[in-house]
């Protein structure tokens, strides 16, 4: 797109007027792998231990006999489905999920931008993970609809009515069901039908509402990976009338071929749809996230930021990192410390870029000499930079420790190898020579003996009445 046309669509997202369809092409790890690839080899991996027999290998994605990348868990259900109990199945899948999707993941990039765009009032998904409700409550209150035909009367949601009044909430559907123990989510293309055939015979828990929100709204149909009678069914189904009478628009973000069926139809039959193919989905979602945080974040920065939250004088933790080197490991960390039960005012994690003569500086001085502990973020990278505030901030806490009978700093290796004796930062060479306990959290994730710790620190820090 030109920038006049990405103005015009970040000009709707800010009304509220566009709601993101977000689909499996967007869940892919740092290095780019499909994540329902990794779900469907566990699955297999799962299926093979407990038939204690080998099964049949997954078939190798093939666009030309509809087996394409991130379709990789209908393959595999395609394989199990003559072994296995439907309902073991839907239990299987589950389990993988949850092996695959800890609560500490790092939540995809794509996934984590989307929810800070906070001209989206609606979101639908379909995935049944909850990867995005997890990164929209860092943000914003998420009240969670589920689609299922199967789900209990008392369980089910729809839009309520007073939606738009509610300041600090999003609205999010779970299109083909939401993870459970329980055949209450798709798990194949035949689930994928029948959700369909619910929606259009107004069967159980259908949610009338949100569905009819979606056809009075432009829809950003984001790596859906559907396949092609879908895309032209959800296209009907959130129209209110022919898709040839359609009156607003649908940007779809798929790598779609010119010749494709699919692509001839919507050019004949529905101009207002517009198809994207020339980037990823991923890469147009980072391009989507840019834009608008440069035009609209500032001015429009959600509730519940914690960009835009006062940081606590006196933190539990205070996270110390490189920005410019190691964002995302501390990210990961945070939302690890968070998974923990610390509360977001109990975590001093900065943001920002902080400019040399700010008064914040002074803040963060503060910070460090208020906080129970002290995690330094520490990676072959910093270790490499010849100078930068995060060195400040390390050597404050080292002024604190000969006051200090208790633990306070944490340093926290975040590469691949744990090997504290490889780095020469000064005041990494000082905690080692105070005996000093190193953590591991390999891309930011600790590692099961660092989340013990963690636990341990929160626990006696709770005990003592020190958290903020």
């Amino acid at each position: 797109m030109n920038d006049s046309a990405w103005h015009r669509l970040l000009e709707k997202i800010a009304e509220s007027n566009v709601v993101p369809i977000i689909g499996s092409r967007l869940l892919v790890d740092a290095g780019g792998e499909s994540l329902q690839a990794k779900i469907a080899k566990r699955l297999v991996d799962d299926a093979a231990k407990s038939a204690d027999r080998p099964l049949p290998p997954l078939p190798t994605p093939d666009p030309s006999h509809d087996i394409n990348p991130f379709r990789e868990l209908n393959s595999a259900i395609s394989v199990l489905k003559e072994d296995f109990e439907t309902q073991d199945l839907y239990d299987m899948v589950n389990d993988a999920m949850r092996c695959v999707l800890p609560d500490n993941v790092l939540v995809p990039a794509p996934i984590r931008q989307l929810a800070q765009i906070s001209g989206f009032r609606l979101y639908v998904t379909l995935t049944p993970d909850d990867l995005l409700a997890r990164s929209l409550r860092q943000r914003v209150a998420v009240n969670e609809i589920v689609h299922s035909p199967n789900l209990p009367t008392s369980e089910g949601k729809d839009l309520p009515a007073d939606w738009k009044d509610r300041g600090g909430e999003v609205q999010l559907l779970y299109l083909f069901g939401k993870a459970r123990s329980a055949p209450m989510f798709a798990i194949h293309d035949e689930d994928v039908l029948e959700y369909a055939h619910n929606v259009i015979s107004h069967g159980s828990q259908v949610p009338i509402a949100f569905l009819a929100e979606l056809q009075q709204r432009n829809l950003l149909l984001l790596g859906c990976n559907f396949p092609d009678w879908l895309t032209r069914f959800f296209l009907r189904a959130t129209n209110l009338r022919r898709l040839s009478e359609k009156d607003r628009r649908t940007w779809l973000i798929e790598p779609l071929r010119p010749e494709e069926s699919l692509t001839v139809f919507l050019r004949c039959y529905s101009k207002e749809t517009e198809i994207l193919s020339q980037d990823s989905p991923v890469k147009f979602v980072d391009e989507l996230y840019t834009r608008w945080m440069t035009e609209y974040g500032a001015a429009a920065a959600p509730a519940g930021s914690t960009e835009e939250k006062p940081q606590p004088p006196r933190a539990m933790f205070f996270l110390s990192y490189s920005r410019p080197t190691d964002v995302t490991n501390a990210e990961s960390l945070y939302q690890a410390l968070l998974k923990q039960g610390v509360g977001e005012g109990d975590v001093w994690f900065d943001r920002k870029t902080i400019d040399p003569g700010q008064d914040f500086q002074r803040k963060i001085v503060d910070g460090i000499g208020g906080c129970r502990y002290f995690l330094p973020v520490i990676s072959k990278a910093v270790d490499q930079r010849s100078e930068g505030w995060v060195f400040t901030e390390w050597d404050e806490a080292c002024k604190r420790l000969p006051q200090m009978n208790r633990e306070f700093v944490l340093p926290v290796i975040v590469d691949a190898e744990f090997s504290p004796e490889v780095y020469n930062a000064h005041s990494v060479w000082e905690w080692r020579q105070r005996h000093i306990d190193f953590g591991w959290a390999p891309a930011g994730v600790p590692d099961a003996r660092l989340a013990d710790t963690l636990k341990r620190l929160v626990r006696e820090a709770r005990r003592g009445g020190e958290a903020s």
